[in-house]
């Protein structure tokens, strides 16, 4: 019992090499002898495309915390809300927006998920589940509304339904860009050149920076106005003469290029300084952008400045100062709907000063989402009955006032208002700073077809750029990679351009247009480039 078996193993003999017989062979050649099975090379453990995935503690978290997200999101947010108590009504247009809600909701958990860093997209989906999900669905349940909602209970329902289409139709761009081929048939596969940031040029630019900064706050009366209230600064500019009247184009160029070309330059030399050991040991870039901080701690803190764009102001910073942190983009597409729900309502306290500011009191958490803000949904079916009262469709002269936003009504008489100031004299309100969320935009310019061909189109875009920026914003990128600093900031912007008006939101979009057009290049010579 248990006798060991012993493998009979023989050795070769010992002793010198024999030669091999001369002359021709006497037989058929004799089969080579039979190799040992070969192990395929193990691929080294850094190379995550040979392995497949690699199963870290981190990734294991992320599969752990993956199914409370989802369900958060997707199901347990959308029904708590909805089985809170209330005056609303529970109609179809209650649970068209209780399926809008989880339907956002899922899209955004997949975002939140995702292997790839998808901002564009994320903030697409994180302004939808917050803005037309959530928030709506409170006010339904609440049965009140920021914004009144003048036209029958059926146009709300249509709205909803047309913002879900659009939702739907940016999911199909998206489709379609990930199955676009990845080359032209018959073309060339050879990638194009990276668009850089020019040295000289972003010297320029920052020195343009300092100077249009510098204007506005003399302009407005010096340093302190920027910390006093909002409302100080519009009557600074009214002061100055530049708000004429409705015509808002003079106001949007003066805070545009006090804000924009700075916020700029500081990105710029914030990633130059994260990426380039050359730049974090030369004093002048380390002394330029200490005072480009200074600069925007000024002109675009979020004293003087509205909520959103101080929102674009600091996810544009957050993901330049951490370009390829997933961790970091998963935090804050999370922590934002934390922020949406308890932040957001209460962030105006710097709108009015001391005498004008009127403290929110709630007894629950969904009241400050139905007393202020969030009226996006409540505008657009106000647009559907704008238009139903008369007007009908402006077949793209809407849009063409956002394109040529900056030229004065002196010029053109007949120039398009904003279409949420328009709807809101319609409608006899006393403030017309009202939203008009992009879904009524293309609606009354294009009807419910050219709304969906246009968020179909914005899908396509922001997946064609998602993917390119995940694939350029890497370590290995060079210090000038333009879109590491500009799709940041296109996404924090995205919350404004969603929100609308468009023509309120056009004059940053120009004045950055041409801060880039400045900068970039496509030479990558030592004598351009950043290093």
């Amino acid at each position: 019992m248990g006798a060991a078996v012993a493998t009979d193993i023989r050795k070769a003999p010992v002793g010198p090499p024999v030669d091999p017989p001369s002359g021709p062979p006497s037989g058929p050649p004799s089969p080579p002898p039979p190799r040992p099975p070969s192990r395929p090379p193990v691929p080294d453990f850094e190379d995550e495309r040979r392995w497949g995935r690699v199963t870290t503690p981190r990734t294991l978290l992320s599969r752990a915390l993956s199914v409370p997200l989802i369900l958060g999101f997707t199901v347990f947010l959308p029904l708590f809300v909805a089985v809170q108590s209330g005056d609303g009504q529970r109609d179809a247009a209650f649970w068209l927006q209780l399926l809008l809600t989880m339907y956002a909701g899922a899209r955004l958990s997949a975002m939140v998920l995702t292997s790839r860093r998808k901002l564009l997209q994320g903030s697409f989906w994180l302004f939808v589940y917050m803005a037309m999900g959530v928030a709506p669905l409170a006010q339904a349940v609440l049965g009140r509304v920021p914004t009144p909602v003048v036209g029958p209970r059926s146009d709300l329902t249509i709205a909803i339904g047309l913002v879900l289409l659009g939702c739907t139709a940016f999911d199909v761009g998206v489709l379609l860009a990930r199955h676009r081929p990845a080359g032209r048939a018959g073309g060339s596969q050879k990638e194009a050149r990276p668009v850089m940031a020019h040295r000289r040029r972003l010297q320029l630019l920052t020195g343009i920076a300092f100077l249009c900064s510098a204007a506005f706050i003399m302009k407005l009366g010096g340093p302190a106005v920027f910390f006093s209230s909002r409302q100080e600064i519009i009557a600074g500019i009214e002061e100055a003469g530049v708000s004429n009247g409705d015509g808002q184009a003079g106001q949007a160029l003066l805070r545009g290029f006090g804000t924009v070309p700075a916020l700029l330059a500081l990105l710029l030399y914030t990633r130059w300084l994260i990426t380039s050991k050359f730049a974090r040991r030369k004093v002048s870039v380390i002394v330029t952008w200490g005072a480009l901080t200074v600069l925007n701690l000024v002109v675009n803190n979020p004293v003087s400045n509205p909520r959103y764009w101080f929102l674009t102001v600091m996810f544009a910073m957050l993901f330049t100062v951490f370009p390829v942190s997933a961790a970091m983009y998963r935090v804050a597409l999370s922590m934002a709907v934390v922020v949406a729900l308890l932040v957001f309502p209460f962030a105006d306290r710097f709108r009015y000063d001391e005498k004008n500011y009127k403290p929110v009191e709630t007894t629950s958490f969904l009241e400050p989402m139905a007393l202020k803000d969030y009226d996006q949904i409540g505008m657009f079916a106000n647009t559907i009955t704008f238009s139903n009262s008369g007007p009908g469709h402006f077949y793209g002269r809407q849009l063409a006032g956002s394109v040529f936003f900056a030229v004065p009504r002196s010029m053109w008489p007949g120039k398009p208002r904003d279409t949420g100031v328009m709807v809101g004299q319609w409608m006899g309100t006393v403030n017309t700073n009202l939203s008009s969320p992009v879904w009524a935009e293309l609606w009354l310019d294009f009807g419910p077809l050219g709304m969906g061909a246009g968020l179909l189109a914005m899908g396509y875009a922001s997946a064609r750029v998602d993917r390119r920026y995940a694939k350029r914003a890497t370590r290995s990128s060079p210090p000038g990679s333009l879109i590491s600093v500009v799709v940041p900031l296109v996404a924090g912007y995205s919350f404004i351009l969603l929100r609308g008006p468009l023509l309120q939101a056009s004059g940053r979009v120009a004045i950055a247009a041409l801060c880039l057009a400045l900068v970039a290049t496509y030479r990558q010579d030592k004598a351009t480039t950043l290093r």
